[in-house]
């Protein structure tokens, strides 16, 4: 066991060093950033601020001072916020994490129970209902549910706040504070649910399907043992092992954001920074924020590999 994490956390180090090189040669090749588009500075003013932050360097100096300070943890200086981009990533992110936690844990609770009741009830009216529901909600776009959504819950009906993460000059401290934050997070933990339910569901009910028709499924019930408990306890544990492979892609959605949805929904998080860069060409921002999800996919496909082998020991590593 610890012969096959050390080999994987020195894989990781090659693909982390592999992709970082790739990320910087992308963003530093691409014609134009923040100096080059701002229309307000004269050319020596330009070329100015391309000397001090070192732009007008070559790639592979320039890459070899960025490494160098990222693994000092300075992901570099934001050009368009004029903050350093560590301190963006812990004033936005954990308000996209907060979205991310909330909608994950309700779209696998959902889609756990759903897809066993629906394995059980295979070619029944439930079942039908449900694969014909998610496959709607699988080719509904995420924008079209969002603004439908504000449109009727927020505009017509006027239950929940139509975007935002507070009411606009709104002072609460306390459990005000943290009531204002739920009922604004309702619409986008909302659609961000409905858009991970359906392949989610799809999966555990197929995954169900196959084991129920395995023979010891049969020997628990020859047993007497009631049908909850060999669903939930026999057949979902086994069903649930090719599902931890899903865990690594996990980690980095959690902290990633929703690009779409917070955009939609004015969430100030993570993903919204990261569109506002886009169009602004704020290239250390984007390295910085790219770098950090590469490094939380490689550790998530490790946990989840190490996960794998607890559940199941027949799982060599």
């Amino acid at each position: 066991m610890s012969t096959y994490i050390t080999k994987r956390i020195l894989y990781m180090i090659v693909i982390l060093f592999a992709a970082s090189f790739l990320i910087f040669c992308l963003y530093a090749l691409t014609p134009g950033d923040f100096i080059t588009g701002n229309i307000k500075l004269t050319p020596e003013r330009k070329a100015e601020l391309r000397e001090i932050y070192g732009l007008n360097k070559p790639v592979i100096e320039r890459y070899a001072t960025w490494m160098k300070n990222a693994f000092h943890g300075d992901f570099g200086y934001s050009l368009s916020q004029q903050k350093p981009v560590l301190t963006l990533f812990n004033q936005y992110i954990w308000n996209s994490f907060l979205l991310a936690v909330v909608s994950t844990f309700l779209t696998w609770l959902i889609a756990v129970v759903v897809g066993v009741v629906a394995a059980y009830k295979q070619y029944s009216w439930f079942d039908t209902i449900v694969m014909v529901a998610l496959f709607a909600a699988m080719s509904i776009p995420s924008f079209f549910i969002g603004l439908f959504l504000i449109k009727i819950l927020a505009v017509d009906w006027k239950w929940l706040p139509p975007g935002g993460m507070l009411t606009t000059g709104s002072n609460a401290t306390g459990f005000a504070y943290v009531r204002e934050v739920i009922h604004h997070m309702i619409l986008p933990v909302m659609v961000m649910t409905l858009l991970g339910v359906g392949s989610l569901t799809r999966y555990f009910r197929s995954n169900m399907i196959d084991v129920i028709k395995q023979d010891y499924i049969r020997t628990a019930r020859a047993k007497g043992l009631k049908e909850r408990k060999v669903l939930f306890t026999h057949a979902l544990r086994n069903a649930l092992l090719p599902a931890i492979t899903l865990v690594g892609f996990e980690l980095p959605a959690l902290f990633g954001g929703s690009l779409i949805i917070e955009k939609i929904f004015n969430w100030p998080g993570i993903g919204q920074l990261y569109m506002q860069s886009f169009s602004l060409r704020d290239y250390p921002l984007l390295m910085g924020f790219t770098l950090f999800i590469a490094i939380l996919t490689v550790i998530g496909t490790l946990v989840s590999d190490i996960l794998y082998h607890v559940a199941d020991p027949r799982v060599r590593l």
